[in-house]
């Protein structure tokens, strides 16, 4: 018998009209639908005018690792299984990976039903470089590690996204203050796609004194601009790099280019580098 498959379906993140044609068939026609929160996904389907035809299990943090046999049999014996979360996209900081993990191990078919997601939203709307980027998921809750994990990212010069809970926001800006420097580009997404949307940018200092003036409510992403580098900045190897690209025949501005677009480094400030290296 030829194996089912194990599909992650994207749920909407707050306005329903965002569903796919594919989501509702695969709530209709699934074997089983894995959900993080059946009561949740039986909400939507009601939403939807879909009657979800098999059978739905929750599949949260907790349990995934345990659920992961069963559902992987049902797959395995030609059966399809749909995981959905609460919102956007299974896996990214929300349950799946295990699930996923377990599927590829056992050489079983995993596909995907892509839709909307938080993390691609707010990166669209932030009005922040948007060519290369890194999520961080959620930050940890504890200032001190909090603290250390903003300071690896200091100087990174891709955008960084970052999910939050509302009663955590203030304390999250505080801390990237502290850490990216009080004029840093930045915006928060509050509510994306529901009735009270709401996005905020500035530098951070600004949004820091936003969030403390009350409470925010509702869903919240945090996108943040990347470091600046100057040319005093720019990697020693970066420009040793070039240089050698180089002396291979590579123009000049080409090297820089590629080394650029591969780094993530300013070009600007790495020409820059690069010519002072060669002048000295």
């Amino acid at each position: 018998m030829d194996p089912g498959r194990l599909v992650l379906a994207a749920t909407p993140i707050g306005n329903t009209d965002d569903a796919s044609s594919r989501l509702r068939h695969l709530l209709a026609e699934a074997d089983v639908v894995a959900a993080e929160d059946t009561r949740r996904v039986q909400a939507l389907a009601a939403r939807l005018g879909v009657r979800i035809g098999g059978r739905v299990v929750s599949v949260h943090d907790h349990n995934e690792a345990a659920r992961a046999d069963d559902l992987l049999d049902v797959v395995a014996g030609g059966g399809t299984v749909v995981v959905v979360t609460d919102a956007g996209m299974p896996v990214v900081s929300d349950p799946g990976y295990r699930l996923v993990t377990a599927a590829v191990a056992a050489g079983l078919p995993v596909t995907v039903a892509p839709g909307p997601s938080a993390l691609l939203a707010a990166l669209a709307v932030s009005g922040l470089p948007t060519d290369r980027f890194c999520f961080e998921g959620f930050l940890p809750r504890r200032a001190g590690e909090r603290a250390r994990a903003l300071a690896a990212l200091a100087d990174e010069p891709r955008t960084v996204v970052v999910f939050e809970a509302p009663h955590r926001l203030s304390a999250l800006l505080a801390a990237l203050v502290e850490a990216f420097g009080p004029d840093r580009p930045a915006a928060v997404c509050r509510e994306l796609t529901k009735t009270h949307e709401e996005v905020r940018r500035g530098p951070l200092s600004e949004l820091a004194a936003w969030s403390d003036a009350g409470p925010v409510r509702g869903e919240i992403v945090v996108v943040v601009g990347g470091a600046r580098r100057s040319a005093g900045a720019v990697d020693a190897a970066l420009v040793a790099a070039v240089l050698a690209d180089v002396d291979t025949g590579t123009r000049l501005k080409d090297a820089v280019t590629q080394a650029a677009a591969r780094t993530g480094a300013s070009r600007r400030d790495l020409y820059a580098a690069v010519v002072a290296r060669r002048a000295g």
